[in-house]
């Protein structure tokens, strides 16, 4: 165990329950630094089931072409606690992490906050040296309770897909329950809505949304993207039309994301199309869809390709079944899952689109679930499963196939076990 992970375990003592959702301690805290949250301009809000990350990217990415600095924070990490606190553009060093944690915790003395918590007011805190840039700030679980819901003004906030996860922390366990938790606090401001699984959730948070003064853009009706059968990206609002290229993101739904944010700078933000057509081809963003071209599991597939994917629910399951849909390649499924997820909503969707599924431990995690569970747990859907004991024999055991594709999926935990084996 590294300084940092040892100090991280060290603040995870600071509150009894690893989620507690109230605001009170996080005020708490932010008062003690001395309310950097009111400090802050130009403040975007993240909300939403899946696709958060993704417009948080592909938002800072495009604003960065434009020429504006941007604060970013995003979770949960791959690989290291680094990677969810980027200021002016730059991921924050490890050293400079640790001793902000530790001055943190020192100010937060015998007081609770869990970790989420402490991270969140970290970040806030840091962001006061770049207080002008645009801090982008994903929401943690839900949003109405979440320690990012503590500003008294934003620009705006995107509401990504919204779809059932999470439901043993709610009372309503709905998807009414859902977006009621992640819109029911938003800022008037403006409001940017990704396009939804269906109409029924897309109304229901119009209806949510309507004593909420804020402009409201939906995916559909205010913005609209699609793929010509030319080949062409076309993208439109009421602004103009733009003719996209090829984003570096794979996948039909990270369209939908994209434009998205799209939307949001071209409404918000002096943005011209040549920085969103050069922004949205620059998009660094690891986990979603991403393909190893190399390293020491890349050898081990022989001539197939290994395709990352942190999606662990259903809806994120429907959007990675359909690009699986779309590829000339035989595409063989290797899925560990934490136990708190919907394991049999996540794999049906998968039983007729891929060749073969095997299961796995994650390693390193003791809320994950054995693959033996797991495994039972999909017995009604009468399909052939192989179990392996680790990552590395997943891949050995696929690579008997050739020219086609290991795509690992279920776990952002596992994501980030299969990046740092690489």
């Amino acid at each position: 165990m590294n300084k940092l992970q040892n100090l991280v375990y060290n603040l995870e003592k600071h509150h009894k329950k690893k989620i507690d959702l109230t605001l009170d301690r996080t005020f708490n805290l932010l008062n003690k630094l001395g309310n950097p949250q009111d400090k802050l301009k130009n403040i975007v809000n993240i909300v939403g089931t899946n696709s958060k990350a993704s417009m948080a990217y592909s938002l800072r990415s495009i604003l960065n072409q434009a020429g504006y600095k941007c604060n970013l924070y995003t979770s949960p990490h791959l690989q290291s606690f680094t990677e969810r606190f980027i200021f002016n553009d730059q991921e924050i060093k490890e050293e400079e992490l640790i001793e902000i944690l530790k001055d943190i915790e020192k100010i937060l003395g015998n007081d609770n906050a869990s970790l989420f918590e402490i991270l969140t007011c970290a970040f806030l805190k840091y962001a006061e040296k770049y207080k002008d840039n645009i801090n982008i700030i994903e929401a943690g679980l839900f949003f109405q309770f979440d320690s990012t819901n503590v500003f008294k003004h934003n620009l705006m906030t995107l509401i990504g897909v919204i779809h059932t996860d999470h439901l043993q922390w709610l009372e309503n366990k709905t998807i009414d329950g859902i977006i009621h938790e992640k819109v029911s606090k938003l800022l008037n401001s403006n409001i940017f809505i990704n396009r939804q699984l269906n109409e029924e959730i897309k109304n229901k948070i119009e209806e949510k949304l309507l004593y909420n003064s804020s402009k409201k853009y939906f995916f559909g009706r205010d913005f609209n993207v699609s793929k010509q059968e030319n080949g062409f990206i076309y993208y439109h609002d009421s602004i103009g039309e733009i003719i996209l290229p090829e984003p570096n993101l794979l996948g039909d739904h990270q369209l939908y994301n994209i434009s998205t944010s799209i939307a949001a700078a071209r409404k918000v933000f002096d943005v011209k199309d040549q920085h969103i057509k050069t922004g949205i081809t620059n998009i660094k963003l690891k986990g979603r869809l991403q393909e190893l071209n190399s390293g020491k599991l890349k050898e081990i597939s022989r001539r197939n390709r290994i395709i990352i994917d942190g999606g662990h629910n259903e809806s994120s399951s429907m959007s990675i079944s359909n690009w699986i849909k779309q590829q000339n390649q035989d595409v063989h499924l290797i899925c560990g899952m934490m136990k708190d997820k919907e394991h049999y909503n996540f794999i049906k969707h998968f039983k007729d689109a891929v060749k073969s599924i095997t299961l796995i431990d994650i390693p390193n995690q003791e809320g994950s679930i054995s693959k033996e569970d797991f495994k039972e747990k999909l017995n009604d859907l009468k399909i052939n499963i192989n179990l392996s004991q680790s990552i590395e024999d997943a891949i050995k055991f696929n690579s008997k196939h050739q020219n086609s594709i290991c795509l690992f999926a279920g776990s952002l935990y596992m994501v980030g076990e299969v990046l740092n084996l690489n």
